[in-house]
């Protein structure tokens, strides 16, 4: 599974449900646990590089893993409402690139100096 297009994980996600998920929840149950999953992201950013400690039964948990389940979420998400998310973030970085061209860099709280 090295080297995934996002058009080829969507597609992966979308065959793992077929073959063993039954079928997608519902769209609407598919936003809590991507809310849910997000937490959990927060948590472990909070306690990694926020002022808050890991409870000792937290140290172990992985930030990756738990990114990844937000990214076979939202791939499930995508999926359940024809969402080609390929295509989606190229017209995002577009989007972004003629918005935001000079914004950032003429943004004096963000100087470097």
């Amino acid at each position: 599974m090295d080297n995934l297009t996002i058009k080829e994980a969507q597609k992966r996600v979308d065959d793992w449900i077929k073959e063993y998920g039954v079928r997608y929840f519902s769209e609407l149950t598919n936003m809590a646990i991507l809310t849910e999953e997000v937490g959990e992201v927060a948590r472990i950013i909070s306690r990694k590089y926020g002022e808050q400690s890991f409870k000792e039964k937290d140290k172990e948990i992985d930030l990756a893993d738990e990114m990844a389940d937000v990214l076979w979420v939202l791939m499930c998400l995508a999926n359940q409402t024809g969402v080609d998310l390929n295509e989606a973030l190229i017209k995002n970085l577009d989007k972004k690139t003629n918005r935001d061209a000079n914004r950032h860099k003429e943004n004096t709280k963000l100087s470097t100096d």
